[in-house]
């Protein structure tokens, strides 16, 4: 089958095309981001694969249906950058990877903690300019810390375990979560409130979905304890930037790690390096010491990369012999649920 691919980079067509020699699709490589205006590229193409930060909208989604295609094949878990509605509406079938490698954005998780308590990326930068001091670098053990992980599913579960192995009590908001699962993992129950009111590590592992956008606002952020960190590798929106910015600036909150920012669209996976950062609350951010930025790498790891190349291609496979395309599918009232 002729797939366009949207938003490339080396490490898609890498994983891609190692994967393409058991499946023998027909692969075209297009370096913008799928938008209505870069739409038009697809024409001819039953199929394109699209990355997280693509705007499918239902004008973009119009595009593509008048140029024959009929399958959007999402190489990422979230689906919030797609009209799932206006896709139902022209026939279009969407699927994604609903699970590539949990331990990748888990492991993330931890290893922005662990920089961010450990003060290493001052450190790394100190120690570049021959300044070997250790004032300003005091961190806290990890062992017996309580850590909330908001959001249960398998990423959320990972970082659990991971969490569990330093030794740290456990909080888990999940409204799914079952008495023996959380018993399982190690961890209590509780609503998000009083996960923040007692947290000195929270942690986002949930989808975007319109309940959960600015899941962390203002009010959210007065109730986590003064000197609290705050790790978001899940969806950019779930945190309020602004808001994080006010928490920051007061002292109340002690750190915050992002792999993710809600305004990302057109600068994360871009080299930016010789142009004027445009987005102000962003610049803010990347002053504070006490905040680590990483562009959405947390799922970049061979394995993930991998497997995902290997489930779209076998979802686009499923569709174009016909058969149901199964757990990857994803329609209008996933987006809704959540």
């Amino acid at each position: 089958m002729r797939i366009a691919f949207f938003d490339t980079h080396r490490f898609d067509r890498a994983a891609f095309e190692e994967a393409n020699a058991a499946f023998g699709h027909a692969l075209t490589w297009f370096e913008p981001r799928l938008t209505q205006q870069t739409a038009g590229l697809a024409t001819g193409f039953p199929a394109v694969c699209s990355f997280v930060n693509d705007r499918l909208d239902g004008a973009c989604l119009q595009a593509l249906a008048d140029g024959g295609t009929r399958l959007v094949a999402l190489r990422s878990a979230g689906f919030n950058h797609v009209d799932l509605v206006q896709a139902g509406r022209l026939g279009l079938t969407v699927v994604r990877v609903p699970e590539y490698s949990p331990q990748a954005v888990a492991e993330h998780t931890a290893a922005l903690v662990l920089a961010l308590n450990r003060k290493v990326h001052r450190a790394y930068a100190r120690v570049r300019e021959w300044n070997f001091s250790l004032d300003g670098l005091v961190g806290f053990d990890m062992y017996g810390k309580t850590v909330a992980l908001v959001g249960l599913g398998r990423i959320g579960r990972a970082a659990a375990r991971i969490f569990r192995g330093f030794g740290c009590r456990l909080l888990g908001v999940d409204p799914r979560l079952s008495a023996e699962d959380a018993r399982e993992l190690g961890l209590e129950p509780v609503e998000l409130a009083e996960a923040l009111r007692q947290a000195d590590i929270v942690s986002l592992h949930v989808p975007l979905t319109p309940a959960t956008r600015h899941l962390i606002d203002a009010a959210a952020l007065a109730k986590m304890k003064p000197g609290a960190m705050i790790i978001n590798t899940g969806r950019g929106a779930l945190l309020d930037s602004h808001a994080l910015v006010e928490a920051l600036k007061s002292g109340h909150l002690g750190a915050a790690g992002l792999d993710v920012y809600e305004e990302e669209e057109g600068i994360f996976f871009q080299d930016l390096s010789e142009q004027v950062l445009q987005d102000d609350v962003l610049a803010r951010l990347l002053t504070f010491p006490n905040v680590l930025i990483t562009a959405h790498q947390a799922f970049l790891t061979r394995e993930a990369l991998h497997a995902i190349a290997r489930t779209t291609l076998e979802s686009v496979q499923r569709f174009e012999r016909g058969e149901p395309a199964g757990p990857t599918e994803v329609r209008a009232e996933q987006a809704i649920k959540g």
